[in-house]
This record gives C-alpha cells, sequence and structure tokens, in this order.
C-alpha cells in the first residue's frame, strides 16, 4: 500500500498526527503541474509548425497581392517564392536551434529586398525572428540582428532621396528596438513563471516528506508500543503460568486491551489513507489516555507513578497527542530497554507551556545510538515549535519535553 499525497502547494506546518485535507488517488504519487527546469527555458508560446505556416503563408499571399498594386523594378519568380518561404522556415529551428532563425531571416529578408522584388509583408519572418531569438535567451543575437536591420533601414531612407528619410530611419530603429523589448519580456516572463513552478514542485516536495514522516512516526508509536507490550505481557504469563494461575488471566487481559488498542489506531490510520479525510480529532490520543499508557505499563510488571497537573481544555489535541506519544515511546524505550524497575511520569502546565518528565531508575543510555523512537519524539517536539531533551540520572534516564499548549499556526 502507498500513501496518497496532497497535491496543493504550500500550507501550513501540520502538527504531529494532522493530515492533509487533500490527497491524490491511490498509487505512485505524482507532482500536478510539474515540469522539467533546464537550464535555460525558452519560451513557449504557440506550436512551431503554426508561426512557420502562417508566417509563409502571410507572406506569400501578402506580397502576391502588393506585388498586383505595384510597379517593381524584378516581377516575382520562383527565387521569390524561395526567399519568402526561407525566412518562415528559418523560424522552425526556434526549439531545436535558436541561434539558427535570425541569420536565416536576415539573409533571406535582406537578400529579397536587394534584389527588386516587390514590397510586401517580407519582413514579418524577420520580426518574428528577432522577438523569438530574445525570447529564447540570445540577447547578444537578438541585439545584433536588430542593428543590422535599422542599418539596412537607415541606409535605405539615405538612398531613396525621400525628404522625410530621417522619419523613415527612426521609425526602423525604434520597430528593431521594440522587437528586441517585446522579446525580453517574454523571457522575463518565461522564467518567472518557470521558478514559480520550482518553488511549488519544491513546497510539494517537502509536503509529502512532512507527511511521510508523519504516517512513519504514528506507525512506529502504534505497531512499536502494542508489540512490545504483548511481548512483555506474553513472557509474564508463559513464565507465571504454571506456578501462579492468578497472574495468568491479568497478563492475557493486557494482551487483549493492547491488540485491540492498536487494530483501532491502525484502522483508524487506514481510514485516513483510503478516504481523503484528516484524522477525527475525537480520534487523536490525548492527556486523557494516559493513565491508560501508565496501566499497560503496570501490567508489564513496571512500578509507574503518573502526576498529572495540567488543565487539559486549555491544551490543543495535537499537542496532546503529541505528549502522549512521547510518554509512551518513553515508557515502551523502559520497559523494553533500561531494566528499570520504577518510573515517575510529570505532566505540569503553566504559562503556556505543557511540560512532559518521565524518570526511571533503570541504566540509562548505556551509549546506544538513538533509534527511530528518539528521532520521532524530537520531531513531535519540533513539529509544534517545542524541545526535547535526554538527561542522563544517578541511575537511570530523563525525558523532559517541552511543547508550547497553543502552537502558533496550528490547525487542532
Amino acid at each position: 500500500m502507498q500513501p496518497r499525497f496532497p497535491e496543493s502547494g504550500p500550507q501550513e506546518s501540520r502538527a504531529a498526527g494532522s493530515w492533509p485535507q487533500e490527497s491524490r488517488p491511490a498509487g505512485s504519487p505524482r507532482r500536478s503541474g510539474s515540469v522539467p527546469f533546464p537550464g535555460q527555458r525558452r519560451f513557449a508560446g504557440p506550436p512551431t509548425s503554426f508561426i512557420v505556416i502562417t508566417v509563409a503563408v502571410v507572406q506569400v499571399v501578402g506580397t502576391l497581392f502588393s506585388a498586383s498594386r505595384q510597379e517593381a523594378p524584378r516581377p516575382l519568380d520562383a527565387l521569390a517564392i524561395l526567399l519568402l518561404l526561407a525566412g518562415p522556415a528559418g523560424l522552425a529551428f526556434r526549439r531545436r536551434a535558436p541561434q539558427v532563425m535570425l541569420p536565416v531571416a536576415l539573409l533571406a529578408t535582406g537578400t529579397y529586398l536587394a534584389l527588386g522584388y516587390a514590397w510586401g509583408p517580407v519582413v514579418l519572418s524577420l520580426a518574428l525572428g528577432i522577438v523569438l531569438t530574445a525570447a529564447a535567451g540570445l540577447r547578444w543575437q537578438a541585439w545584433t540582428g536588430a542593428g543590422i536591420a535599422a542599418a539596412a533601414v537607415i541606409t535605405a531612407a539615405l538612398l531613396s532621396g525621400d525628404p522625410n528619410w530621417a522619419v523613415r530611419a527612426s521609425a526602423g530603429v525604434a520597430w528593431a528596438a521594440i522587437l528586441v523589448l517585446i522579446g525580453q519580456g517574454f523571457r522575463r516572463r518565461s522564467e518567472r513563471l518557470a521558478e514559480f513552478r520550482r518553488r511549488r514542485a519544491e513546497a510539494q516536495k517537502a509536503e509529502r516528506d512532512e507527511y511521510r514522516l508523519t504516517l512513519a512516526r504514528d506507525i512506529h508509536d502504534v505497531v512499536a508500543h502494542s508489540l512490545s507490550m504483548i511481548n512483555v505481557q506474553a513472557s509474564v504469563a508463559l513464565h507465571v503460568g504454571a506456578d501462579d494461575p492468578g497472574k495468568l488471566r491479568p497478563a492475557l487481559e493486557a494482551i487483549k486491551a493492547a491488540s485491540k488498542e492498536s487494530l483501532t489506531e491502525v484502522r483508524q490510520l487506514l481510514g485516513v489513507l483510503r478516504e481523503d479525510v484528516p484524522l477525527a480529532p475525537a480520534a487523536r490520543p490525548g492527556l486523557a489516555k494516559i493513565p491508560g499508557l501508565v496501566k499497560n505499563a503496570r501490567f508489564g510488571g513496571l512500578q509507574v507513578t503518573l502526576e498529572d497537573n495540567s488543565d487539559h481544555g486549555a491544551i490543543t489535541p495535537a499537542v496532546q497527542e503529541a505528549a502522549y506519544r512521547i510518554i509512551q515511546e518513553a515508557l515502551t524505550n523502559v520497559g523494553r530497554h533500561s531494566g528499570a524497575q520504577s518510573a515517575v511520569v510529570r505532566i505540569l502546565e503553566a504559562a503556556g507551556l505543557l511540560t512532559v518528565t518521565i524518570d526511571d531508575d533503570g541504566g540509562g543510555m548505556r551509549g546506544a545510538a538513538p533509534g527511530n523512537g528518539l528521532t520521532g519524539m524530537r520531531e513531535r517536539a519540533s513539529a509544534l515549535g517545542g524541545t526535547l531533551t535526554l538527561h542522563e540520572l544517578d541511575p537511570g534516564l530523563r525525558v523532559h519535553a517541552g511543547l508550547p499548549t497553543e502552537p502558533e499556526g496550528n490547525t487542532p
């Protein structure tokens, strides 16, 4: 079974044990709207084939129409049609080799006009070549091509003998610059969009990672604690069954209670994954269930004292669950690893801080490396803006957690 992950972007931080409001269908996780992030993202725009065909039709048909209404030094022929098609053909390289577009358009357009063919929309491919080159990030090439085109316009205006040649030349230079700026505007827009998508993908990855950690912590807490409890009680039952039948029934009752509680919590977790709903606050274990943890630990032979001086109503469900899981993991570790005979659980709520302390008289850490349980406890405390520390006692170990009763940004 694979967990389903939320498709939404950045959300408020979720406390341990809370679940995403949105989920994707079961199966392998995917990133909605994710895109590749090449080093140099080009302006997308319309399909290349559409651009090429449209420009070719406009240039050929428009020029044929214009030629029928003007007297040109040279009539249109096969070479003219070839040159009219060459410029749009160069635009076909806008994705694979954008550096090819502008030289082809300049050469085709310049040759056409230099041979004296009829004036028409022949410059359309050149104009688009400048825009698309700038949009592809080839700034120097776009400005160079625009400069060559502007120089050609100025030269033509000077040779025309038109008294308004300066106006024509200025207009040509202005249009060449405007085309480059338009392309650069597309480029900047494309880069901003790519950056937005990159950040969204990172946020989605962080969301999924947080979801996995939450799921792993809860499964570990439920399964590890219950199986440890069942193992201890089964050992007690086997040990005293023949010699002291009176202790057999309490051990079996503890096994039944632990297995029932574990199955209930596992079903709740599976329901969250299957039904795309958050874990109901009522289903989350809280401070009211701490006495049950203590009772189970006592069934295992550990003498546990509980001192609860907290106002449960002033503490959010997420914080209560974190405290419950920390105490659960600490008592599980005491029963499994420390060899302790007794433990004291203290819960104190004051000045907006819930303090949880678990002391035992066992062997302490004994150089053991932190496992998943200790890591999970620290993650739960950190997720709520709290802290968790371990202190060696003589003898024993102290687990101390400080949790804000109303963590900022927490959704109960």
